[in-house]
């Protein structure tokens, strides 16, 4: 029987949403998912499930062609890094072309969805957009296993599917291709327009910061209806889990537990006050 020794406690480290059954909800995280998975390297992919949901992995950083994290382990905190060769800029020109010529596939990532059929336009310029067999990711840990990847590694691959389950645009990234230049390739100007920026110039707001809480700053009107709203934080969840969360609970649902809290006490304290 093969010995195990139990990893250190990281206190604030990144833990996997989903607490039991499959990693992430998907199809292009599922996709990264199952090709991890097809690689021969059960037994490690198991450690590294229990790492990635019990918070090991401490910091990831995704860039072009590389991911770099730190995961704690039994005995030290341990360097993993993760290469991919970029896909080469004429192949972008390619896909960024093939891409722009459907509107589906501009409303789609418009929307940060990943269109179902993408492979086929990556294949269709010569490369793919996932890893397809394991020697196209460089692996390194500084731990002292001589197996590679390890379960540091396949940690980390874990967390960065749960990572392109909410942003899909990581992936591109990933690729050589951050959001901003793939949806300026695709005609899409994904900054804030100037014109939001001056409206939300509050210099030339009238009011006056000494006279808010006085009483008359403004007259009460006879007709205030004070409810609690039937969606909790909406615009909160348009934008999805917050990224790298290194919270123990889940963080739209503990936020949206305060959210409520607040709600309920501030109806009560406008109920007192209009009686």
């Amino acid at each position: 029987m093969r010995w195990y020794s139990r990893p250190k406690e990281v206190d604030g480290g990144i833990k996997a949403q989903t607490k039991r059954g499959s990693f992430c909800r998907n199809w292009w995280s599922k996709k990264w998912i199952e090709i991890i998975e097809s690689f021969d390297i059960h037994t490690r992919l198991a450690r590294g499930r229990t790492y990635a949901r019990k918070g090991q992995v401490v910091s990831i950083d995704i860039s072009k062609g590389k991911i770099t994290a730190k995961v704690q382990g039994s005995w030290d905190m341990y360097n993993v890094k993760i290469g991919i060769a970029p896909i080469e800029k004429n192949q972008w020109l390619e896909i960024t072309k093939l891409l722009s010529s459907q509107l589906i596939y501009i409303s789609q990532l418009s929307a940060r969805h990943m269109p179902h059929n993408i492979e086929e336009v990556f294949q269709s310029a010569g490369c793919s957009l996932l890893p397809l067999k394991q020697r196209d990711l460089e692996t390194s840990c500084s731990c002292p296993d001589w197996s590679n990847p390890c379960k540091h590694i396949a940690a980390v691959y874990y967390i960065i599917g749960e990572e392109f389950d909410r942003d899909p645009f990581l992936i591109f990234k990933l690729r050589g291709m951050d959001e901003v230049e793939l949806m300026k390739n695709l005609g899409v100007d994904v900054k804030v327009p100037k014109e939001t920026v001056k409206r939300l110039d509050f210099k030339a707001s009238p009011l006056r910061a000494d006279r808010f809480w006085s009483e008359d700053f403004a007259e009460e009107p006879d007709n205030l209806d004070f409810m609690v709203p039937s969606v909790s934080m909406p615009l909160v969840k348009r934008l999805g889990n917050f990224p790298l969360w290194q919270g123990k609970d889940d963080f739209n649902k503990t936020l949206e537990n305060i959210y409520n809290s607040v709600s309920k006490n501030m109806l009560n304290k406008a109920k007192i006050s209009l009686d």
